[in-house]
């Protein structure tokens, strides 16, 4: 393992700076002292006795800080052999002289054999520490990365809170003084945060953090009696699921196993009996069974057809459940849990990225295969090859949480800043939420495979030769009948493409992430939340010569899916023979026109055609197709684009009349989850025409 620092932000030697918990201190002195007497190449024992000598009298934050960097260090066994000793003496070194944590505004760098418990201990759980020292130290004031914490827009707060804490307290040696101190910090946090509101997943977390804390002998010493007394009321599943119908309120399915997971941790609170999580469990697995048909995945709404993250995740999170309250998985849910393993082992990358298409994406798409992949391998549900290569994923995930979506120097996760964009439900006034939350999912799945011996464990160096020799096209089938639903992934060397056929129904169905396009690391991306044409033809339409114009949309209604694969080619179509209408709140037919998509798949290419028929009378207007890429330097040859940069080489269309293209310069309408979109694409079709059939198409070569 590797881990180097670079950007070090510290006041210079000789001046003052503010310490977390208040005042300014000097800089120079004995810590300064030491560091004068390190060499270039220091010994790193007289590092640590330089750094014992300075840091008499320092923060409490920066000696856990420290502490921790050294004992991941030791507990490595990298003493002699450390690759970058000057870089990690000098980040110390500089943390005592200044008096700031140097450590925070250095990124780490993992090589391939950095294990779980390395990237744990040097980068989640300091990232963890960080924040909760900060909330315990600044209260109701916290301000992280210019967003206030505690603005009244994150329902699930307390929740995360105090399931955060609960990972830093069950964590800390017995009878240590930063056991104690997290004890009294959940304490403070569950009173300051007890007339908050606190919701859904909130009462979940709230409640696993308590179970938690209660397994540990701890729970009294954590919460007040008062407290606790008002929390048995509060963190109840009433507040969203209608008795005695157990239906949920206004809520996507997936809150089934919330409503369940609540009802269950209170039966082992001994706060209410299990006739209540055994009425939700079954009418979970009812509905599950309901929606997800003979293929085994939720529709996320009530049969409209959104097959996206969640469909897949969702099993994944009930499997959890019943691991970590101790029920036995029934062997219907390990079925349906293999079907979520296959999706996703197929679709592995090299550094560790998840799902790339539909709502609340980031690191969330990432943790979705942790959750699905830890619950596997504990269940058993895994082959031992396959165990190897999900613990492998799992790292680089976690080194990719590490060095890309936490912000070192903004001390976040970062959905929202430098060119990257979410959904406004997880908009920034959910910040301290989504660093807690995030970090209990990387922290919970990660537990699970050290107790399955992983966590020392070396990732295994056959993971990429066993992702190159996956199948190169699988097609997932969701639902089949009036419209087909189905995931196509076509893998090509390294890129993994991901077309989904589905809809996003009501609030999701014109939103790109949704669109029937190949979505793929670096090359194709969605925007949340934004409705313009990517890669996708937008239609003018008049019904009859004299009708008002509407917009119309080749989304929702796909019929008769076919596959056909020749050579190294991949061939994948399908129908609508009525298209959407954009601009309503869910889809609405508009039968105008009728079109037969085809994406043809080959070694370096992607092409799209659209066969285009209107009805007797109906007139198309005009047609637009946009390409929002991570490409730059676009020079433009009629209707060819080409790039010195980026994923894609080459965009050319058919069909078409005229095509810009120009810089986005930083417009936040064409920011994905991972990041800014460089250049769009614009191509028009205006001459108006009706009846017979017109043919457009697009293709980009990619790098």
């Amino acid at each position: 393992m590797i881990v180097s620092g670079s950007s070090l932000n510290s006041s210079p030697p000789g001046r003052s700076a503010e310490w977390p918990g208040g005042g300014a201190r000097e800089t120079r002195g004995a810590a300064c002292h030491c560091a004068e007497r390190l060499t270039p190449e220091p010994d790193f024992d007289e590092a640590i006795d330089a750094i014992r000598l300075a840091g008499h009298g320092r923060s409490q934050l920066v000696s856990r800080a420290i502490a921790s960097v050294i004992t991941s260090i030791v507990g490595a066994g990298m003493r002699d052999r450390f690759g970058v000793r000057c870089s990690v003496g000098w980040v110390l070194v500089m943390t005592l002289c200044t008096g700031r944590v140097a450590t925070a505004q250095a990124v780490p760098v993992f090589d391939s054999t950095a294990t779980l418990q390395q990237v744990l201990s040097m980068a989640i759980r300091p990232s963890l520490e960080r924040t909760v020292d900060r909330l315990l130290e600044e209260g109701r004031d916290l301000t992280i990365d210019g967003q206030r914490a505690f603005n009244g827009r994150d329902l699930f707060l307390p929740g995360k809170i105090a399931i955060g804490l609960s990972h830093l307290i069950v964590d800390a040696a017995p009878g240590s003084a930063q056991r104690a101190r997290y004890l009294d910090g959940f304490r403070a946090m569950s009173t300051l945060t007890l007339s908050d509101s606190n919701t859904t997943w909130g009462i979940y977390y709230y409640l696993a953090a308590l179970q938690r804390l209660q397994a540990a002998g701890l729970l009294d010493r954590a919460v007040s009696p008062s407290t606790l007394a008002t929390l048995r009321q509060r963190l109840d599943w009433r507040g969203f699921v209608r008795v005695p119908e157990y239906s949920l309120i206004d809520l996507p399915t997936n809150y089934y196993g919330v409503a369940f997971s609540v009802a269950r941790l209170r039966f082992l609170l001994g706060w209410e009996d299990a006739a209540a999580s055994d009425t939700l469990l079954a009418r979970t697995v009812a509905h599950y069974r309901q929606h997800s048909g003979v293929y085994g995945f939720s529709d996320e709404t009530n049969g409209e057809g959104r097959f996206d993250r969640y469909s897949i995740l969702l099993i994944g999170e009930i499997c959890q459940r019943f691991i970590e309250t101790g029920l036995p998985v029934p062997s219907q849910l390990r079925r349906w849990l293999r079907g979520a393993v296959d999706v996703i082992l197929v679709r592995l990358t090299a550094s560790g990225e998840g799902f790339d298409f539909g709502r609340s994406i980031g690191p969330y798409g990432d943790t979705a295969f942790l959750e699905v992949l830890s619950a596997a391998a504990t269940l058993g549900v895994l082959t031992p090859v396959e165990r190897d290569m999900a613990h492998a994923y799992t790292v680089r995930a976690l080194r990719r949480y590490a060095t890309f979506w936490y912000d070192e120097r903004r001390q976040t996760v970062n959905l929202w800043e430098d060119g990257r964009r979410t959904d406004a439900y997880r908009g920034k006034h959910r910040v301290l939420g989504e660093n807690l939350s995030l970090s209990h999912q990387l922290l919970y799945t990660s537990r699970e495979w050290i107790a399955l011996g992983y966590g020392d464990r070396m990732p295994t160096p056959a993971y990429d030769r066993w992702r190159a020799s996956r199948p190169p096209v699988v097609l997932t089938w969701f639902a089949r009948g009036v419209h087909d639903r189905a995931l196509l992934t076509v893998r090509d060397s390294d890129r993994v493409f991901s077309l989904p056929i589905i809809n996003g129904g009501a609030g999701q169905h014109a939103h790109t992430p949704y669109f029937p396009i190949p979505f793929a690391p670096g090359v194709v991306a969605g925007v949340a939340d934004a409705t313009f044409p990517q890669l996708v033809p937008a239609l003018r339409v008049r019904r009859t010569p004299g009708d008002s114009v509407r917009t119309v949309m080749p989304l929702a209604y796909q019929r008769d899916i076919r596959l056909s694969r020749r050579g190294r080619a991949t061939t994948i179509t399908w129908r609508q023979d009525a298209l959407d209408a954009i601009g309503a709140v869910g889809p609405r037919p508009d039968s105008t026109a009728r079109v037969r998509t085809t994406y043809r798949f080959t070694p370096g290419a992607v092409r799209r055609t659209d066969e285009i028929r209107t009805r007797p009378g109906g007139v198309v207007e005009s047609v637009r197709v946009e390409f929002a890429t991570f490409g730059t330097g676009a020079t433009v040859d009629g209707t060819t684009i080409r790039f010195t940069s980026g994923a894609i080489r080459e965009f050319s269309v058919s069909g078409f009349d005229v095509c810009t293209a120009t810089p986005t310069r930083g417009d936040s309408a064409y920011s994905s989850p991972n990041g800014a979109m460089m250049t769009l694409i614009r191509c028009d079709a205006d001459a108006a025409y009706g009846g017979g059939v017109r043919r457009l198409a697009w293709e980009f070569r990619y790098r």
